[in-house]
This record gives structure tokens, C-alpha cells and sequence, in this order.
């Protein structure tokens, strides 16, 4: 009689533990990485991506798709094994090249270099900080979209996170708001493992999370096997079900779960296991495949991209219906959702700024900002503005404007006291798609949000950061709320454009650029006083474009040359007629975005700043940007020092902000000719 072997079918411990040995052997072959987090969580994401997770392999930019933020971005090899095995453009090459120069697979996951990632994350907290915005997006775009009969928005936004995510202030920032508008879509996986890079985390994070979170008006579902399939089933199909709030699922794991000696300590946090512990660790999963090997019935278990494409399908038949009902409307969420300015946005934003460049009034850039915002907001119905508890001081809203809360959508967020938050927010937002976001603080408090700022930056987002306040100008409120630094300091961020405007026509302008900018975000400084308008041709709004231009004396050779932005810039023009009366001709050079002009050609920049003229610069601010155009010849009339509390006005004279003080130093260096 004949014996006929028969394979044992697939289990899902065996399909975890494919996450589990392909984030092994990655980050032992790289000699680098964090194994614990990946092999803690395998039997969580199992369930949630192959029984939960909306998506489509093959098409990681679809509209309607569920969104999957890992928080604890330090895990990266977890999301970079599901994307590989659920069928995404991410061979087993790339994650055998897991960490090395150009892969695909870099140390943290990272926005638009891998296909599937939604968000950059590692920097703890703004993971899940960036998924509140994208689920307050969702929310947002359906209640602007959606129709009776025709529902085209409807996806949910689902979250890995840790400890550490929980310790990170912004954590609470993010999930208190989250709660307070009841963004029920939002599913956070909390993986309770107890510990941290420093060991067990009981010395120093002991809160009652799942009260914490109950507290700020979350669904709980408590204490989750994180290993038992059948219970985090259970606990995801509660999560699912419709009920006003978020909902955090408290899993407990085992950290490095598989690891013979090395499970559950922190020594399977954040380095390769070794060799030994490698070899132990298959044995005990009973995994008998070599590194980077995975059965072909287990890649077949695993690939989703039938199942997403289907998904997909269903999903463009009723957004074909929704066209056929709404034409229009399905027209706009198209244009909105691919990052589109409108048909006719050029041709409406020139005759916009062409009524710009005729204000008399002399206003406050924060005003004129406001009076952009008036000016873009009828054009683009995508705006989606905010401020951090300082509206009537940032004056972003707008007449039209509608304040977004958890009955009832709007265009207009009030984030409260939460300047990190709102940030990490607003990059959620501005991943999602849909929207243009902005939002306003003072400029001293960008240092509470400035990692935001700056994964903004790695990340290309097109959103706009409005920073008033901008210097000893905020007068009696004193050193605490003067920014000193912070304009240089913004501008040492790679792929930030900062703008300091000294009008109406300049902030115009700069709004403009930033809306068009479709690679980076936009910082706009701006002051709390009121400034008076530039004279100027029909040329100066093509001119400030380019980020520094001349604004006076460019018909004639110069004897000094003049650089200032912002406020500053009144004073430069007055020196110039002080320097006139003394026999000196002087240019006067306004800069309002020096990130702009330093990407101009050569040509333009030489034109502008003529080798051999000296120069004087003039910022309200630390002054050690200034020395590469002023030169080492040159004079630079800045503050390296905080300020003080009176009058602004009064200020401005006792720290040298002025016209003499200017026309002095002109003198000075150009006598040095």
C-alpha cells in the first residue's frame, strides 16, 4: 500500500512567524535594527492586515484605502515585511538590503521612498500624531463629499504604537484632541510590552494607560492577548463597530516573542539577537527555512492583491455612480485628492495680487496675511486652516470659515494650547490629501513644534506654517515671547522655505508661493506691528518671487548696499535717504525668503548683491545667517541677545533698529572701499 505524504496546512502562527524570522534576518544581516518590536507585534498585524486592513497592493495611492501608521517606526522591519509579503513593489531584495545606502528599506520608515508608507516615523509620538490628522481629514472630506446613497469617503486609519509613543508629550496632546472630536475611524494598537530601551519600564512609566485613554473619551478594550488570534479578532471587530469615539486596544505582548533567552528583556529591543540566539530562535518557532525564505503556500496566504484589487473595484463603481449623480462634485474630489490647483488659480491669484500691490493702508504682516487668506480662501475650497489658541492674535481665519468640531465638520481648526500637536496634526492632513493645511502660532513657540516642522520638511509636504509675532516688535510681553533665534534657526531646515514679508505685496506673494509649492512646506514670520507699503513696478511681484530683489537704487551704481527683510526693510529705505543727503548712493536689497533666493542661478544672485559693493544687513534677529551675504567686510545689525520687556517701539531704538543706526554702519564700511 501506497503512503501518501500530505503537507499540514498553513497556520497562522506559521504566517506570523514569517513576519517574525524575515524581520530577524534583516536586521542581522544588517547588523543593526530593532527585532523585539516586529516579533512582539507578528500575531497582531496577521489579524489586522489579513482580515481588517482595506488596501490595495497595487495601488498604494487610493483614495479610499484604510491608512496604517507604525508608530514605533523603530520596528520598521514589521511594516516593511507586511508590504513585501502582502504583495507591494518591495522584493525580498530590498529587505535583505534592510538599512544599507539607497534601499528601500531605510533604518525608520520613510514617506514617498517606499511604496505603502504613509508617513515618516521613528521620532516617537508623531506617528500616531500624524493619524489624528489623517482620521480628522477622512472625517472632514467625507462630510464635504459624501451624499446620501453615495458614500465615496469611508476608510479608517489604524495604529501600531509603544511605550514610548506614550511617554512623548505629544501623545497627549494628539490623543486628547482625537478624543474631543470623537474621530471614531481611528484604531490605535497600543503593544504593552514593558519595555524601553533602558530595560523594564515600571522605574519610570507606570500610568494607567488604558484610564488615561478613557479619560480623554476613548473606547478601551483592555487587556488583549497580544499572541491569542481569536482575542485581538475579537477585539478589532469591536473596535470597528460604529460607537462616536476613537479606540485604543491594549495589547499584551512579549517583547522579541521566539527568542529562546533574549524574549522579553530589552536586550531584543534595538539590537541584532546574534548568530546563536538566531539559530535558537528558528528552532523554537519551529521555522526550518533559511534567512530570507518563505514557503510559497505562505507567500500564497499572505498576498492581498486579489482581495485589494476587488476592494478597489468596488470602491470606483460607486465612485462612478457618485459621478453620474454629481459630476461636479466628483470632479473636485478628483482635483483635491491628486494635489490640483483649480483650472483657473493663475489667472485669479494674478488679479488677486495685482489689488495687493495697490494697498495703501500700512498694516501688520499677521493683517496682511489675513487679508491673503480673504483673498485664496474663494478659490481654493481646500484650505483648511487653524491656530494653537491665538486666532484673534495669528488672524488666520477667515469671514467664510466654519469651526470644525465633533458634531459637525468645518473649515476652520481651533487645536487649543497644543503647538507640537497641531503640527504633527496638520502633516497628518496634509498626508491624507484633500486639503491644504495651515496653521498659526507665535514664533517663539515654533521651538515646541519644530520636529514637525522638520519631518514636514523631510517628508516634501505642501502645507503652510504661519509664525507671527516675529520679533522684539511683541514689545511688553519680554524676552519669554521676543524670538530672537528663531528665524535663523527655521532656516537651517532643509527644504523649508521661510519667508519674513515686509507688506502687503510681499506676504500676498509669498501666500501665493507657498499654495503653489507642491515639494515642501512653507514658513511665513510675520509681525505683530504695522508696516508700510513698498513702492514699486508691475515687476516686483515676479521680482519677491525669487525670494530677494532689489527694491530701490538698482538704476545706478551703488556705494553701499542694503539688505533687510521684514520690518527691518522700512529702516533700510530710510537710511537711504539719509545716505542720499550725505552724497551716497545706496541699494536697498529686500529679502524676504533668503531659502528662495539661495536656489536662484548665479546670474540672478550677482545681479541682485554686485561683487564689490559693500553691504550692510539688518534683521531683527541672531545675526550669524547674515554673514554670507554681508561678507567678513561687510556689517551685519542684528541681536545676539534676549530682549527686554517694554514698548516695541521703545525697544527697537534702545537695540539700534534705526534709520541712523543704519546710515552709520553704511558709512562705515563703505569708507572701508
Amino acid at each position: 500500500m501506497d503512503v501518501i505524504e500530505t503537507k499540514a496546512p498553513v497556520t497562522r502562527t506559521d504566517l506570523a512567524n514569517a513576519l517574525r524570522m524575515l524581520a530577524v534576518d534583516a536586521v542581522e544581516a544588517a547588523n543593526s535594527g530593532h527585532p523585539g518590536a516586529p516579533m512582539g507585534m507578528a500575531d497582531i498585524a496577521e489579524v489586522l492586515w489579513r482580515r481588517h486592513f482595506r488596501h490595495n497592493p497595487a495601488n498604494p495611492a487610493w483614495p479610499d484605502r484604510d491608512r496604517f501608521v507604525l508608530s514605533n517606526g523603530h520596528g520598521s522591519m514589521l511594516l516593511y515585511g507586511l508590504l513585501h509579503l502582502t504583495g507591494y513593489d518591495l522584493p525580498l531584495d530590498e529587505l535583505r538590503n534592510f538599512r544599507q545606502l539607497h534601499s528601500r528599506t531605510p533604518g525608520h520608515p520613510e514617506y514617498r521612498l517606499t511604496a505603502g508608507v504613509e508617513t515618516t516615523t521613528g521620532p516617537l509620538g508623531q506617528g500616531v500624531t500624524n493619524a489624528v490628522g489623517m482620521a480628522l481629514a477622512e472625517k472632514l472630506l467625507a462630510e464635504q463629499f459624501n451624499r446620501p446613497g453615495h458614500t465615496i469617503v469611508d476608510h479608517r486609519t489604524f495604529v501600531f504604537l509603544g511605550d514610548g509613543c506614550l511617554m512623548e508629550g505629544i501623545s497627549h496632546e494628539a490623543c486628547s484632541f482625537a478624543g474631543t472630536l470623537g474621530l471614531e475611524k481611528l484604531i490605535v494598537v497600543y503593544d504593552d510590552n514593558g519595555i524601553s530601551i533602558d530595560g523594564h519600564v515600571q522605574g519610570w512609566f507606570t500610568d494607567d494607560t488604558p484610564a488615561r485613554f478613557a479619560a480623554y473619551g476613548w473606547r478601551v478594550i483592555r487587556a488583549v492577548d497580544g499572541h491569542d488570534t481569536a482575542a485581538i479578532e475579537a477585539a478589532l471587530a469591536e473596535a470597528m463597530t460604529p460607537c462616536g469615539k476613537p479606540t485604543l486596544i491594549c495589547c499584551r505582548t512579549v517583547i522579541g516573542k521566539g527568542a529562546p533567552t533574549k524574549a522579553g528583556t530589552h536586550d531584543a529591543h534595538g539590537a541584532a539577537l546574534g548568530a546563536k540566539e538566531v539559530a535558537a530562535t528558528r528552532e523554537a518557532l519551529g521555522w526550518l527555512h533559511g534567512p530570507f525564505e518563505v514557503p510559497d503556500d505562505i507567500r500564497a496566504a499572505w498576498d492581498a492583491r486579489d482581495a485589494g484589487a476587488q476592494a478597489e473595484r468596488e470602491w470606483r463603481a460607486r465612485f462612478e455612480a457618485y459621478r453620474a449623480a454629481f459630476p461636479a462634485e466628483a470632479a473636485e474630489f478628483e482635483r483635491r485628492v491628486a494635489g490640483r490647483l483649480p483650472d483657473d488659480f493663475a489667472s485669479r491669484a494674478d488679479a488677486w495680487i495685482a489689488g495687493a500691490a495697490k494697498a495703501e493702508a500700512s498694516v501688520a504682516t499677521r493683517k496682511a496675511s489675513q487679508m491673503a487668506i480673504e483673498g485664496l480662501a474663494p478659490i481654493l475650497p481646500e484650505f483648511l486652516g487653524g491656530s494653537a489658541d491665538l486666532t484673534g492674535s495669528n488672524l488666520t481665519n477667515w469671514k467664510a470659515c466654519r469651526s470644525v468640531n465633533a458634531g459637525a465638520g468645518g473649515t476652520y481648526i481651533h487645536y487649543g494650547v497644543r503647538e507640537f500637536g497641531m503640527v504633527a496634526i496638520q502633516n497628518g492632513i496634509a498626508l491624507h490629501g484633500g486639503f491644504l493645511p495651515f496653521s498659526g502660532t507665535f514664533l517663539v513657540f515654533s521651538d515646541y513644534a519644530r520636529n514637525g516642522l522638520r519631518l514636514a520638511a523631510l517628508m516634501g509636504l505642501r502645507e503652510i506654517f504661519v509664525f507671527t509675532h516675529d520679533s522684539i516688535g511683541v514689545g511688553e510681553d519680554g524676552p519669554t515671547h521676543q524670538p530672537i533665534e528663531h528665524t535663523a534657526s527655521l532656516r537651517l531646515i532643509p527644504n523649508l522655505d521661510v519667508w519674513r514679508p515686509c507688506d502687503v505685496l510681499e506676504t500676498a506673494v509669498a501666500w501665493r508661493f507657498g499654495v503653489e509649492r507642491n515639494d515642501g512646506p512653507t514658513c511665513l514670520v510675520l509681525t505683530r506691528q504695522n508696516l508700510p507699503n513698498q513702492p514699486g513696478g508691475d515687476d516686483r511681484p515676479a521680482l519677491i518671487a525669487r525670494g530677494g530683489y532689489v527694491l530701490a537704487g538698482g538704476d545706478a551704481d551703488a556705494d553701499v548696499l542694503l539688505l533687510a527683510t521684514g520690518s527691518e526693510v522700512a529702516l533700510a529705505m530710510a537710511a537711504r535717504d539719509q545716505l542720499a543727503a550725505k552724497g551716497v548712493a545706496a541699494r536697498v536689497v529686500s529679502m524676504p525668503s533668503t531659502t528662495v533666493f539661495d536656489r536662484q542661478d548665479k546670474a540672478y544672485q550677482a545681479e541682485v548683491l554686485p561683487p564689490g559693493v559693500p553691504r550692510v544687513a539688518v534683521e531683527a534677529g541672531v545675526t550669524d545667517g547674515w554673514w554670507k551675504y554681508a561678507g567678513l567686510d561687510g556689517a551685519v545689525i542684528g541681536m545676539n541677545r534676549f530682549g527686554e520687556s517694554a514698548p516695541g517701539g521703545k525697544l527697537f531704538a534702545y537695540f539700534g533698529f534705526t534709520p541712523e543706526r543704519v546710515t552709520e554702519e553704511a558709512l562705515r564700511v563703505a569708507r572701508r572701499k
